[in-house]
């Protein structure tokens, strides 16, 4: 297995591992701690020193690491990716019955869906608990880790127009099926509850087994739907990575490797991992918050520094904002730019846009062609057709904060937004080695 192959597989095993924004960011720390950086929380006091490595988490869903460097300092080399991924949220009071058959889950879209994909496919659910403890609230991550519920299509028998185009409905069409309530339980072999009755299926119930924790003691939850696809390699030579949750946790992924692995030299490392991009950023845990603004400042007093000081050193930094980028179709590569038009498998993606949606300059993707041009890292290019609206990512959002130069970059993927994506497997060790370039002045 070379290196690239290594690489993809630690990526598809971190998304494994990672079915929503808590787990994602719990398995980030998981690695930065690995790598001797140690947690501050935010309601108690920075004592840093030169040389220290570092991280802290807001809401459990996004992580800054801090890694400052030995000698003098200039100001910051910054990263920044997001955890979250468009998915079904699961709302309060979640389960419906039909006719005393049927028990459904209550949910509601979470981000830009291609709603399609999510059909006829096992999911789970997974989140986050709050449940009562000796000490206040505490937080559990959860995970039912099982084949659990299923969003079934309408049989074409049904609607004969089905692939003329349907237009799905999130509160009617989309709702997983979760439970058969009149199944006999009690000739399946389950056990009665103590009045003799037969238990039936509830999620909380099920996610309070899944965390172990008693259910009595659940005040609140932020649980999410997820497909049960494994992450794998496809094509005729193994090119491919099919995975859910690519954008943008193969972003995530590569920013938290190249981080760990480099040594800070002029500049103080920063990796950033915010949530909510998918809905726009707006939460105090998002890209639109004081996160990052906050996490600066700490930093610089911690160090000892004045406000002039870190002035200097915000005039002197760098942010490369990460967020995947669209490859051309091979079905429909009427839909890229006539010149602008990203592979995969053909390296990092520099993205431009005249209305700034996009945060790169002439100047800031200078320096990342320069990066990655040390690090014999292939680039490419990406604009939208003029005549198709785009998205927008996190660049820009953080630097309305924060007034630094940025490059928004991605890696090349097809199918972004649905259940389950399609990357190169030769680009996240793209990002990684060229990032590690970034990372090591």
């Amino acid at each position: 297995m070379n290196d690239f192959q290594k690489t993809a597989k630690e990526m598809l095993d971190f998304i494994e591992k990672s079915p929503t924004c808590f787990h994602a960011v719990a398995n980030i720390g998981a690695m930065l701690e690995e790598a001797g950086y140690v947690r501050l929380r935010e309601n108690e006091e920075w004592k840093l020193v030169k040389g220290g490595k570092y991280y802290t988490e807001r809401n459990d869903s996004s992580v800054i690491a801090f890694a400052v460097p030995t000698g003098t300092v200039k100001g910051f080399h910054m990263a920044a990716a997001h955890s979250d991924s468009p998915c079904f949220k699961v709302k309060e009071k979640p389960e419906l019955t039909v006719e005393d058959h049927y028990m459904r889950l209550n949910t509601e879209k979470y981000g830009g869906m291609i709603l399609s994909t999510w059909m006829d496919r096992p999911l789970s659910v997974a989140g986050r608990l709050a449940v009562r403890g000796t000490d206040g609230i505490q937080s559990r991550l959860v995970n039912i880790d099982r084949d659990l519920c299923v969003i079934p299509n309408v049989a074409i028998h049904m609607n004969r127009e089905m692939n003329k185009g349907v237009e799905y409905n999130p509160q009617v069409d989309m709702l997983p099926l979760f439970a058969d309530v009149a199944f006999d339980t009690d000739a399946a072999g389950a056990s009665e509850t103590a009045d003799g009755s037969l238990e039936k299926p509830a999620l909380l119930g099920l996610a309070a087994e899944a965390a172990g924790v008693d259910a009595e003691a659940i005040l609140g939850e932020d649980l999410f739907l997820y497909t049960r696809q494994e992450g794998r390699f496809l094509g005729a030579k193994g090119e491919f990575v099919l995975a859910p949750r690519l954008d943008d946790l193969q972003s995530a992924f590569a920013l938290t490797k190249a981080f760990t692995e480099s040594t800070p030299a002029e500049y103080i490392n920063i990796c950033a991992v915010f949530d909510n991009e998918e809905v726009g950023s707006g939460t105090r845990q998002g890209a639109d918050s004081t996160f990052l603004a906050d996490t600066l400042d700490r930093i610089t007093e911690g160090l000892l520094a004045d406000h002039s000081t870190y002035l200097r050193w915000i005039a002197d930094s760098f942010l490369i904002s990460a967020d995947n980028a669209h490859a051309v179709h091979p079905n429909h590569p009427e839909k890229a730019d006539p010149t602008n038009r990203p592979y995969l498998n053909g390296g990092i993606v520099i993205k431009f846009h005249g209305s700034q949606k996009y945060t790169t300059d002439g100047i800031s993707a200078a320096k990342m062609k320069d990066y990655c041009e040390r690090a014999k890292v292939p680039y490419q290019t990406y604009a939208n057709r003029s005549d198709i609206a785009g998205g927008s990512t996190l660049g820009n959002i953080s630097t309305a904060h924060v007034s630094v130069s940025s490059v928004d970059i991605g890696l090349p993927q097809l199918a972004m937004h649905s259940a389950v994506e399609t990357a190169g497997m030769m680009d996240t060790e793209y990002a990684v080695r060229a990032l590690k370039e970034f990372w090591g002045e």
